[in-house]
């Protein structure tokens, strides 16, 4: 069978009660999510921040003063505008406004050292970035001007006045360590003067199948991180798709822990795009804590609790967990890295609730698949395919023929999700685009029920706490050290981050290094995320027939290790 053969979907018979998979689904321009919630939930609280609540009319003022802002700073359709923030209102605030302004959105890491923050940049040629006056953030992002060629202009949002009075003072008083000291001058905008005007953006027309809404770099280790291209059609079909998979949501009633950065794709449609489109109150943590998070849960009865297998295995294990109240919760799902079968089964004892997994890509916007929140709810499986989403199986050798039920084979996706193609990437869209059909370079199968599993990658992608680390990047770095020979990275085992990357180094001859120099090294060009948990140093290095440094012969030798 080949793509264009009718091919079996056995999902439309076995569909969560309540869902269609036919369902029509929802495409239009971002910001009309924002005038609707502002019509519908007037009053009702958009964001928590610490305790300080910002309430949907709020929002959606503040979200047209900022795109006026944008275009006062010169912002036309298709400009470039990076936002390089922890979760704080700001992050939903300069999202939306950007978009309004007609701008792409360029999420950024603000864990990235400034050398990926270089190639991003210059890649997307972003020309406005939106950071925090904080120290680990703004010097690194002040210095992309100098080094890149598209970035003109800065503008810097304060911690202080964000959080309620009493905390703004104490912030302003305690941390006075962390704040930076800010350039003032023609580069640098504050966010209160982005924002002071009278809330009358210019209207820019949108072709949502066509403008891209958000950049999502993402990658492998064929080369350097791709920005996938999705626009407002993709972004929007997945909000569509997320909404009917909860037949149960009440709109204008829940609350949803924004623990995850919404910088990354997952929570950018799970937390944010979802909780406007639902009018949900996002209750946002700027980082990711354990305690913090539990209280957070516990005091504000959340209902929606989207996370990755690393903060349910830490709740799971917490040794306080007992006084805390988390019996409210009523819907999690678990992206970014395959969650183990126990990690499920303790937190939906200690809870109640039905935790399930889902599956997707940055390619996809991301969500493609999803455990059914009632019903059917397979172990070990990555659910079905969510309305108006197709999956077939191909084989490995012959990509255009595809697999019988049970077999494995790549996973292919299709659907209007789908991304338009990578940014300045010709040949990587083409090979991974095909008439529609999203190659998603992950082996899994197909049960007789329409089930997806996942059972390898063809990508040698890294998944650590549902980040995704890229090997390349973290051998580009380590070859940086002169006694450095040979690098290779991959992917190992890890009890709590799912996985973490484990370096093989060949030194050069008459070089001694050991573990905790290389480290130290790497401390000022790696983020923490992406620090090999592990470095061994060997003699050779395994090597394909023509030479090129070859992992999975490494790779195995792990597995056997691990069995």
């Amino acid at each position: 069978m080949t793509t264009s053969d009718v091919h079996p979907q056995p999902w439309l018979h076995h569909y969560p009660e309540g869902i269609d998979w036919s369902t029509p689904l929802t495409r239009r321009a971002l910001n009309e999510y924002i005038d609707d919630a502002e019509i519908r939930f007037a009053d009702r609280p958009a964001i928590d921040f610490l305790g300080r609540k910002t309430t949907y009319a709020q929002l959606a003022a503040h979200i047209r003063q900022a795109a006026k802002g944008f275009q006062n700073m010169g912002v036309t359709k298709g400009s470039r505008v990076g936002l390089c923030l922890p979760n704080t209102p700001y992050s939903v605030i300069c999202y939306f406004g950007a978009l309004r302004a007609g701008a792409t959105v360029v999420n950024y890491n603000p864990l990235y050292v400034e050398r990926e923050l270089a190639f991003q940049i210059s890649d997307s040629e972003t020309e406005i970035m939106v950071t925090m006056d904080l120290k680990v953030l703004y010097p690194k992002v002040a210095a992309m001007l100098n080094q890149t060629e598209s970035l003109q202009q800065i503008v810097v949002c304060r911690m202080s006045p964000i959080l309620p009075p009493l905390k703004g003072l104490l912030f302003g008083m305690v941390k006075r360590k962390e704040i930076a000291a800010v350039t003032d001058d023609e580069t640098t905008m504050r966010f209160e003067d982005l924002i002071n005007n009278d809330g009358q953006p210019e209207e820019v027309e949108i072709d949502i199948e066509q403008d891209i809404a958000v950049l999502q770099y993402t990658g492998g280790t064929t080369g350097r991180s791709k920005g996938a291209m999705l626009t407002q059609a993709n972004l929007s079909a997945n909000i569509s798709q997320m909404l009917s998979w909860f037949p149960g949501l009440r709109p204008g009633e829940e609350k949803i822990v924004g623990v995850l950065p919404l910088f990354h794709v997952f929570a950018m449609t799970a937390v944010m795009n979802f909780a406007v489109a639902s009018g949900t109150e996002m209750i946002l943590l700027p980082r990711y804590e354990l305690d913090q998070t539990l209280k957070t849960l516990s005091a504000k009865k959340a209902t929606l609790f989207p996370a990755v297998p690393t903060i349910y295995t830490a709740i799971n294990q917490a040794p306080d967990l007992a006084k805390y109240d988390l019996s409210s919760i009523r819907y999690c799902m678990s992206g970014g890295a395959p969650l183990p079968l126990e990690v499920k089964r303790q937190f939906e004892q200690i809870t109640g609730c039905r935790l399930v997994e889902g599956y997707g890509l940055s390619e996809s916007s991301p969500v493609a698949t999803c455990n059914a929140m009632t019903g059917t709810n397979k172990e070990n499986s990555i659910g079905l395919p969510v309305p108006g989403t197709d999956i077939t199986i191909h084989d490995l050798e012959a990509p255009h023929d595809l697999m019988p039920v049970g077999e494995r084979g790549e996973v292919w996706i299709k659907g209007p999700q789908i991304m338009k193609g990578y940014l300045n990437q010709a040949q990587e869209t083409t090979d991974t685009l095909r008439d529609g059909w999203l190659r998603t370079g992950d082996v899994g199968y197909m049960d007789d029920q329409g089930h997806f599993f996942l059972v390898d990658r063809l990508k040698d992608l890294i998944l650590c706490s549902g980040y995704n680390v890229y090997p390349r990047m973290v051998e580009e770095a380590i070859y940086l050290h002169s006694a450095v020979s040979e690098v290779t990275v991959i992917g190992i085992k890890d009890e709590y981050r799912g996985e973490s990357p484990k370096a093989f180094v060949k030194l050069k001859p008459n070089e001694s290094l050991n573990e905790t120099d290389l480290k130290q090294f790497l401390e000022d060009k790696l983020s923490k995320i992406e620090m090999p948990s592990h470095i061994e140093f060997r003699d050779e290095l395994p090597k394909t027939i023509i030479g090129k440094l070859s992992k999975k012969e490494l790779v195995a030798e792990e597995q056997a290790q691990q069995a």
